[in-house]
């Protein structure tokens, strides 16, 4: 009888070692393939000795999910990486669309392993600016247009929501960072605590603090991640904190 194969859809968590969870680093140790964006890839370089790797470059995502199920129905163990978790603007929704519609799906188990995503680090580093309601939202209109976009920028900002925006400047696309920040411009204060952090969770990250009204000339690009503060936001020094509403 064939070995079965399996296939797990491992998140990474935001970029350091030591933040990824057991379980995930685990999976990375016992997997004979592991495949994933080629940065990634070089993020976990020290658990992967003696292992096929696979790496590949960025719109080749399908191809990387379809690499990960061949090697899985060869009875290979797998592990197709994302940052962060997988089921957060990762591959595991990709994956589990192909997988649906594989005939192969019956020879082979999968499971995604849970990971860090890059917003909770970056609020980590902030202080607790997530501590009521919150939303996230990726400007990259690649696959989701733009007017989708816009209509989920205005219901956050509307709505209140503490809101953390990924992907927010591409070389080319440069024009929907400046027209969120007017979205929130429209329903806060200008004064509203704001953070940028990029690179997070690893050897380059840098926090930095602001404000709504000069959020928009700031400097960002694809690695900032983008934490925009509601009504109940404050600073405190170093840290931005949105009440939960205890009585203090």
């Amino acid at each position: 009888m064939n070995k079965k194969g399996r296939l797990f859809l491992v998140g990474i968590g935001p970029g350091n070692l030591s933040e990824m969870t057991r379980r995930a680093e685990k999976i990375i140790q016992v997997a004979d393939t592991v495949i994933g964006y080629s940065t990634y890839i070089k993020l976990i370089e020290p658990l992967l000795a003696g292992k096929k790797v696979i790496a590949s470059g960025m719109t080749r995502e399908k191809q990387r999910c379809l690499q990960a199920i061949d090697e899985a129905t060869a009875g290979k163990t797998v592990a197709l990486i994302s940052s962060g978790d997988s089921g957060i603007y990762g591959m595991g929704g990709l994956l589990l669309e192909l997988i649906s519609k594989d005939p192969r799906a019956g020879t082979i188990r999968v499971e995604l392993v849970p990971g860090v995503p890059a917003f909770v680090a970056a609020a980590a580093a902030i202080g607790a600016p997530l501590m009521n309601d919150f939303a996230a939202v990726s400007l990259s209109d690649l696959l989701t247009p733009w007017k989708v976009i816009q209509r989920r920028l205005y219901a956050a900002a509307e709505g209140d929501f503490v809101t953390c925006l990924y992907n927010p400047k591409s070389i080319k696309r440069t024009e929907p960072f400046k027209m969120a920040v007017e979205i929130f411009r429209k329903f806060r204060d200008g004064k509203t605590p704001c953070a940028i952090v990029r690179s997070v969770s690893r050897p380059a990250q840098r926090v930095t603090l602001t404000s709504l009204e000069r959020l928009g000339d700031a400097v960002v690009d694809m690695l900032c991640l983008i934490i925009i503060g509601n009504s109940q936001t404050v600073r405190h020094g170093n840290w931005i904190i949105t009440s939960r509403g205890y009585a203090l």
